[in-house]
C-alpha cells in the first residue's frame, strides 16, 4: 500500500468508525456467535500473493464483526467499561501514524515530558498531594505487579533481584478476599507464591478488610518466621465494588513498616469528583496507587496510571542500564522505561492530553456524576419490585441484585443473566456475594444515557418474568 492509498482508506475508516458508533444501539451488545464460528471462516494458511484492500475490508465485515462484543455500546452494563471517547481515538490515530517507541527521553522527548505534565494534571485532579509522582502503565495488572515487586525488594533490602528468593524468609502480602485476580497473578509472577498471599475476611456494607484480622495475621506471621512485606488495598473491587478503609490500612502499614498499594482501577476515576473522595480517605498515605483512565474516564484502551510516593524505590526495583539505554545529556532526564516492566513504551500520554482538553475536567465529572445518579435511581426501581431484591447498594455506579421467583435462586439468576445476554439488547455479568449468585449492574459507558438505563430496567423485568 502506498501513502496516497492509505489516505483514501483512512478517510473511509473514519466514516466507518463514526457510522459504527452512531448505529451501536441497533446491534446486539454481546457477540451472538458460537465457539469456533470465526475460526471456521478463516483460511488455514496466509496468502502468498497480495490481496486488494476492498476484499480485506469486506472479509472484516463478514468474518470479524459478527464475533465482536461491543464494548462501546451504550447498553454495555457488564464488567467495567473500556471507553474510547472520540478525542482519545484521534490521538491514537496519530500515535499509530508516528509509531514512536517512547522508552527513553531521547527516543521521543515530547512523549516523556507530556507524560510528566499529564501525571501532574491528573494528580491535581484527583486531589492527591503533590509529593506523588505518576507514570503511565499499560494496565492495572502491570502496575500491581510493579508494586508487588517493589514490596518484595524493599522487604528483602533490595537483594531479591540479585540473589533470588531462596535463603530468605518467606514473604507475606495481605489483602481482602474481594481483590481482583490480578493480585494473585502478581504474587505468582513475583515468585512469592499463592500460599503467601494472605486473603482476609471483610465486614460491613462496603466489604472492607477486617482490620483486627489483618493485625492478627501480621503478628502471627512474624511469630512463625514469615516476613510481612506489604498490603494491597482496594477501592471499588470488581465483584460488587468493595472498598477498604484506607485510613485504617495505612495506619497498620505505618505501624508495621509495610508497603501499601491501592487498587482503584475502576473507581479511581470517580475521585475527580471531590464529593466522592471520602470513600478512599487515606489514599494520600499509600505508597502506590493505580487507576485506569481507559475505564470510566474515557481514554482509549490501554492506559493505566500509577502514582508513587517514592519512584526511586520502583526504579531501584526495575531499572537496568546497559550503555545502549543510557541517555547522555547535560541535565537529568526521566526515562520512564525504568518505571515499568516492558522496555518498549507507547505514546499513551497524548490521548490523555486530547481527552482532558476536549472535555475539560468538568465535562468528565458530569458524565460520572450522571452514571452514579442513574445507578442509584435504577437500584431503587429494581428494589421496589416485589420479585427482586437489591443485594448490595450502589457503590458509585455499581450495585448487585437478584431475581426471587424460583427455588434454586443461584440457577435462576444465572439463567436470567444468560437469557439477557443471548437476547442482546443489554449486557450484564454475575458474581457471588456471601456465597449467593447475584447479578452485577454497572453504568460507565461514555455515551450511555438515562434512557438507556430505563431501557435496561424494562428489559430485565420483561425477560425475568418470561423465565
Amino acid at each position: 500500500m502506498q501513502w496516497d492509498e492509505f489516505e483514501g482508506w483512512s478517510k473511509q475508516m473514519a466514516t466507518w468508525a463514526a457510522d459504527y458508533h452512531r448505529t451501536l444501539r441497533d446491534r446486539p451488545v454481546r457477540a451472538q456467535v458460537a465457539p469456533g464460528d470465526t475460526l471456521a471462516l478463516l483460511p488455514g494458511s496466509a496468502p502468498n500473493c497480495a490481496e486488494p484492500m476492498d476484499t480485506i475490508i469486506a472479509d472484516f465485515e463478514r468474518i470479524v464483526m459478527p464475533g465482536i462484543t461491543h464494548w462501546q455500546h451504550p447498553r454495555f452494563f457488564a464488567y467495567f467499561p473500556s471507553n474510547a471517547a472520540p478525542p482519545s481515538i484521534l490521538a491514537e490515530q496519530i500515535v499509530s501514524a508516528i509509531s514512536a517507541q517512547c522508552m527513553l527521553w531521547q527516543t521521543s522527548p515530547s512523549a516523556t515530558e507530556l507524560e510528566t505534565r499529564m501525571m501532574e494534571w491528573i494528580c491535581e485532579g484527583l486531589g492527591l498531594p503533590d509529593d506523588f509522582t505518576g507514570v503511565i502503565q499499560d494496565s492495572a495488572s502491570s502496575a500491581t505487579l510493579a508494586a508487588v515487586l517493589n514490596m518484595r525488594e524493599r522487604a528483602l533490602d533490595w537483594q531479591g533481584n540479585q540473589t533470588g528468593l531462596t535463603g530468605h524468609k518467606a514473604l507475606r502480602i495481605y489483602c481482602s478476599d474481594q481483590v481482583h485476580s490480578s493480585i494473585d497473578r502478581a504474587i505468582w509472577v513475583a515468585g512469592i507464591g499463592q500460599n503467601n498471599l494472605v486473603k482476609l475476611p471483610t465486614k460491613g456494607p462496603r466489604k472492607s478488610i477486617d482490620i483486627e484480622a489483618l493485625n492478627m495475621a501480621i503478628t502471627k506471621d512474624r511469630a512463625e518466621g514469615y516476613l510481612p512485606a506489604g498490603i494491597v488495598a482496594v477501592t471499588g473491587a470488581t465483584g460488587m465494588g468493595a472498598c477498604d478503609d484506607i485510613m485504617a490500612i495505612t495506619q497498620v502499614a505505618m505501624d508495621e513498616g509495610l508497603f501499601t498499594h491501592l487498587d482503584a482501577a475502576w473507581a479511581g476515576s470517580a475521585m475527580f469528583c471531590p464529593e466522592f473522595r471520602e470513600i478512599w480517605a487515606g489514599a494520600e498515605r499509600c505508597d502506590s496507587i493505580v487507576f485506569n483512565p481507559h475505564k470510566w474516564l474515557g481514554a482509549q484502551f490501554d492506559c493505566s496510571v500509577q502514582f508513587l510516593r517514592n519512584p526511586d524505590a520502583l526504579r531501584q526495583t526495575l531499572a537496568i542500564r546497559p550503555e545502549y539505554l543510557k541517555t547522555h545529556t547535560q541535565t537529568e532526564v526521566t526515562d520512564y522505561s525504568e518505571w515499568s516492566l516492558p522496555l518498549g513504551r507507547r505514546f499513551r500520554a497524548l490521548k490523555l492530553w486530547f481527552l482532558m482538553r476536549a472535555y475539560g475536567l468538568d465535562g468528565l465529572r458530569a458524565r460520572m456524576r450522571n452514571h452514579v445518579a442513574w445507578a442509584e435511581a435504577l437500584a431503587k426501581r429494581i428494589g421496589a419490585e416485589d420479585d427482586f431484591e437489591i443485594v448490595t447498594d450502589p457503590i458509585f455506579s455499581l450495585f448487585t441484585f437478584r431475581y426471587l421467583k424460583g427455588d434454586d435462586l443461584d440457577d435462576l439468576n444465572q439463567r436470567l443473566v444468560d437469557r439477557l445476554n443471548d437476547d442482546g439488547r443489554i449486557y450484564l455479568t454475575q458474581t457471588f456475594v456471601d456465597d449467593q449468585k447475584v447479578i452485577r449492574f454497572q453504568i460507565g459507558q461514555f455515551d450511555c444515557t438515562e434512557e438507556d438505563v430505563n431501557f435496561a430496567f424494562d428489559t430485565i423485568c420483561e425477560i425475568a418474568r418470561s423465565l
